[in-house]
């Protein structure tokens, strides 16, 4: 598509995301949503941001398109993506928008939408909206003067969230928390730096928190999921039970556990995998992955008679196979999980409050925990090219089957094109982290030398 990514549109702030484009977004986004809503209702938008120093501008921006389309929009501030997700469906919106972008650095900023179910809207109305742009017929549409849309200030709706994540875990978590249990808690001075902490807080989990100071350009700024260094450090030196560091927008969480060992989504996935098939909650025996689950996941799934389904990359698309055929978790390495018995999109903070749930109640330390399965070895390489058709050149088809009959089905060679940019992401997985780092560089390298 040409505007909108795996995770909605995402550019530099202000100068590639104009007040302008983003106006035109919310025009065209308007008049699409418009097509699925009764006719004479004016609809109903919800806009949440993080906390990035241009969320306002492109706020205001967003929320004069769509007043101008003669949409209303409650404007809820700063509030991670799931809890923008959960509002949507709970109090009946036609749409909702979160302004971030999510892990990167303050100078980024983006926009997604969600539909009236709390599901990022499919690749389908995304193109709808861009060819909506691209027409320009939203852009000049105009409307009656009292047909525009009204905006109000509604923070309050985060509460009601709060309610809702508290009384998830508030009996279990006040039955077997314990004194000696302390979390470290790293919000990336993002969308999370108030509610994680009042969530614990009423919760009464022993915590203690970092990154939860945002001055607009501080977000994901070595901190956070992406920079899992000094939140390793705070563990370690503060003899802490577990750490989590959540992203920009809170709607993943990466974990390190008492020794200072980081704990991926793969290993999130199977650890709350396994609690929910002991206690009858998995759905189907099914765990939903994307093609980029390390193999590990797979060996733990055929050891554990558990069905692991793979998408391509992507959240929703692990949420539209969830949806489809069956299977309330799902989720991705980065950390995404999604637990759709309680929300339809990635939610770090219910991801972390799992995790803390079945430490306390099994009464082991999360390092005992994560021995449930066993992490190879990845090496990851990307390789601008000018063409993408592999198949004209036998010499690559030849390097990469010569690679998988070496790894003796002990790994895997991984090639996929990426959505955003011109060039393959080459990822190998095996036991031997020399052979597999060799090996990639020697795929990598054909592929430049053909196809770059």
């Amino acid at each position: 598509m040409k505007y909108f990514g795996t995770d909605g549109i995402r550019r530099i702030a202000n100068t590639e995301l104009t007040p302008e484009f983003v106006y035109a977004i919310s025009k065209a986004g308007a008049d699409v949503l418009t097509k699925h809503v009764k006719e004479g209702v004016k609809p109903r938008i919800i806009i949440g941001r993080d906390t990035r120093i241009s969320g306002t501008l492109i706020e205001s921006a967003m929320t004069a398109g769509f007043l101008s389309s003669g949409a209303n929009v409650e404007l809820v501030g700063v509030a991670p993506t799931p809890a923008i997700a959960y509002l949507t469906k709970e109090t009946n919106a036609d749409m909702s928008v979160v302004i971030s972008a999510s892990h990167n650095t303050f100078e980024y900023n983006g926009i997604k939408f969600f539909s009236n179910k709390g599901t990022k809207i499919p690749d389908n109305i995304e193109e709808e909206i861009e060819e909506a742009i691209d027409s320009g017929i939203a852009l000049n549409k105009q409307i009656n003067s009292q047909d525009i849309g009204t905006a109000s200030v509604k923070e309050e709706l985060v509460d009601d969230y709060f309610k809702f994540v508290v009384n998830i875990f508030k009996d279990d978590i006040q039955k077997y928390n314990r004194e000696d249990f302390i979390v470290g808690i790293d919000t990336a001075n993002g969308a999370t730096y108030k509610i994680a902490e009042k969530i614990f807080k009423e919760l009464g989990i022993k915590y203690k928190i970092i990154n939860n100071n945002p001055d607009g350009i501080n977000i994901n700024k070595n901190c956070g999921s992406t920079h899992l260094e000094q939140l390793k450090q705070y563990v370690l030196e503060n003899k802490l039970s577990m750490g989590i560091a959540y992203d920009g927008d809170g709607d993943r969480c990466l974990t390190i556990n008492e020794k200072g060992e980081e704990v991926n989504g793969d290993i999130i996935l199977a650890i709350i995998a396994d609690y929910m098939k002991k206690n009858n909650m998995l759905e189907k025996n099914k765990l939903v992955a994307t093609v980029m689950s390390n193999i590990g996941l797979n060996k733990y799934a055929n050891n554990n008679n558990l069905e692991l389904v793979q998408t391509k990359v992507g959240d929703r698309y692990v949420l539209e196979e969830m949806l489809k055929n069956g299977g309330n978790l799902g989720g991705e390495q980065s950390g995404h999980i999604i637990l759709s018995d309680f929300n339809l999109t990635g939610d770090g903070i219910v991801t972390s409050l799992m995790i803390i749930k079945i430490l306390l109640e099994t009464k082991q330390s999360f390092s005992e925990v994560c021995r449930i399965m066993t992490i190879y070895p990845q090496t990851l390489i990307n390789v601008k090219v000018k063409e993408f058709d592999i198949n004209k050149y036998p010499e690559i088809g030849e390097i990469i089957l010569k690679t998988e009959k070496e790894l003796e089905g002990e790994g895997r060679v991984l090639i996929r094109k990426s959505g955003t940019e011109p060039l393959f992401r080459i990822m190998l997985e095996g036991k031997d982290k020399k052979y597999i780092d060799k090996a990639a560089r020697e795929i990598a390298n054909i592929i430049q030398e053909k196809m770059g």
